[in-house]
């Protein structure tokens, strides 16, 4: 039996999080102990306490803690491992819900061997590929999926072993930063491509350029500050994973380029951004479209 504690970051997710903590409530947990699940509310303001709260009689080991003003999610997670009482805990993002009943024992499954450290799980957006930008967003997540067959690059759904580190609350790579450090200390990372978990992309190009330059800060910010490697900034890496998303998704010339350039422009301004050395982004603006799952 496997002790854990799930940990739900939640900022103004009003229209997200009941799906969210239900989709983790309808997991199956042969051979696992959810002994608690935490949602840290970030200063919301839309009624997401509410609804959490409204949620607690009917799962008793369900808690919220709410934070007064919104500090970041790296300051959510050190709140979440500063109050959970498990040494394995799983991030689950509130936007997010599990795409199958096996998800979350999927994730789990590695940690059987003690030399685990962290694992991450399979995003797979909800958008319509037949859009340009809902194709953007499959590819991004296809290219993730297979660079992390070979490389696990680890994000969305996690689960990690509690080895006492806490984040910078100045810097935005929570799953990066976790990883890094499991890593130094003798642990190994996995890939459990069974643990679907369900997210939504951009609908606007404006937006996947927004999320995507966001994204590639933190990673660059990794790299500048820790001399720590992204596997998906390594380009050999990169083409293995085109030849799986090409079968993924089919030849879509168009589509293809279209969505790679948009991640070259966003990769230029992270680039830019970093060297003009702006600083982390440890508060975001929401990518408004990417809330409804």
């Amino acid at each position: 039996m496997i002790p854990v504690t799930v940990g739900i970051c939640a900022y103004n997710e009003a229209g997200n999080i009941e799906r969210s903590v239900r989709s983790l409530y309808s997991q199956r947990t042969d051979g696992i102990s959810i002994e608690e699940v935490i949602v840290v509310s970030s200063g919301s303001t839309d009624g997401t306490d509410s609804i959490v709260r409204r949620l607690l009689p009917e799962y008793g080991n369900l808690r919220l803690l709410c934070q007064e003003r919104r500090e970041g999610k790296n300051s959510a997670i050190n709140l979440l491992l500063d109050s959970k009482s498990t040494e394995i805990v799983v991030l689950l993002n509130a936007d997010n819900a599990f795409g199958s009943e096996n998800s979350l024992r999927e994730l789990l499954a590695p940690f059987r061997d003690p030399r685990t450290g962290i694992t991450g799980g399979h995003p797979v957006p909800t958008n319509d590929p037949r859009e340009l930008v809902g194709f953007a967003s499959h590819m991004v997540w296809s290219m993730h999926h297979h660079t992390s067959m070979v490389f696990p690059k680890i994000g969305e759904l996690v689960a990690f072993r509690d080895i006492g580190t806490r984040l910078p609350v100045d810097s935005q790579s929570d799953e990066d930063m976790l990883r890094m450090e499991l890593e130094r200390n003798g642990y190994i990372s996995a890939y459990s491509p069974d643990a679907v978990i369900l997210n939504r992309g951009p609908d606007t190009v404006q937006d996947f350029v927004k999320q995507r330059t966001r994204v590639n800060i933190g990673e660059r910010y990794m790299k500048k500050n820790f001399d720590y490697d992204i596997p998906t900034w390594n380009y050999g890496l990169l083409a293995r994973a085109a030849l799986g998303m090409i079968r993924d998704l089919g030849p879509h010339p168009f589509k293809i380029a279209f969505a790679a350039s948009l991640e070259i422009v966003s990769r230029g301004r992270a680039s830019f951004y970093v060297s003009s050395n702006r600083g982390d982004m440890s508060v975001w603006d929401p990518v408004g479209t990417t809330k409804r799952l």
